[in-house]
């Protein structure tokens, strides 16, 4: 079997791409992401990973990013790998308006990156990425779409997903708890509850928790913000989570 673990793009006996699946398994011990679609937008909620009390925080966002006026998404991974298809993401989208003069379509940006990411599972001496994607955004033709990506390059359509650690027990939850038709209050609400689920905690820190959502305002713009620790405070507060102390 050694033979098989030491090359990227060789199937082991039993058909299994094992560079693959250890990026993958890499990706379920990062800080966990969940994503909810909802009538009036998208929420994303991740975990900040703080592993020093000595490091001094990012004035930016380290897991949500913008890749155009009209898309975002959530990293979970090796933020070195996520650059560089951020980057890529983000000038394949321009290039789009600039030969078409309208934004890209959400699923033919996701359908880019994911392309690059399946090429990198098939092309010796080369090692997956070890990062995985939620992207959330609007278009004319969908309107309001949540997608999730992985190393192979797969990539799906969600109502409602958790990537990361203990993502298995945040799906299982959403699952039990999502709701058609819900309003941005209920996104919210659900998916901060989901998310203390995945760090196993009832008293969470506001500082530790990103969320931030999509959505239209009155006159019908795409407006996209991140809720500061007062507002996540309040979020927690009012779904009667005993809110931890900072040290």
């Amino acid at each position: 079997s050694r033979r098989y673990d030491t090359k990227t793009n060789a199937f082991s006996s039993d058909g299994r791409l094992m560079q693959v699946e250890n990026a993958l398994e890499g990706i379920n011990q990062a800080g966990s992401s969940i994503g909810i679609l909802t009538d009036e937008g998208i929420t994303f909620a991740c975990e900040r990973d703080v592993s020093s009390s000595l490091l001094e925080l990012s004035k930016h966002s380290e897991e949500i990013f913008c890749l155009d006026r009209h898309v975002h998404c959530v990293v979970s991974g090796l933020a070195a790998d996520a650059n560089l298809l951020i980057e890529v993401s983000r000038v394949h989208s321009q290039r789009f308006r600039y030969s078409y003069r309208e934004n890209i379509p959400i699923q033919e940006l996701v359908r880019h990156v994911c392309d690059i990411k399946q090429r990198y599972t098939q092309v010796g001496g080369q090692r997956p990425f070890g990062a995985a994607f939620l992207f959330g955004g609007w278009d004319k033709t969908f309107k309001f779409q949540l997608y999730s990506s992985d190393p192979s390059g797969n990539f799906a359509g969600w109502k409602a997903i958790a990537i990361g650690k203990n993502h298995v027990a945040a799906n299982s939850f959403l699952k039990e708890n999502y709701q058609e038709g819900m309003t941005m209050t209920q996104g919210l609400d659900l998916a901060v509850k989901a998310l203390c689920k995945t760090i196993d905690t009832t008293n969470p820190s506001p500082d530790k928790l990103e969320i931030m959502y999509m959505t239209k305002n009155e006159a019908g713009e795409l407006v996209a913000k991140t809720l500061n620790e007062k507002e996540v405070l309040e979020l927690l507060q009012r779904n009667n989570f005993q809110v931890k102390q900072k040290e």
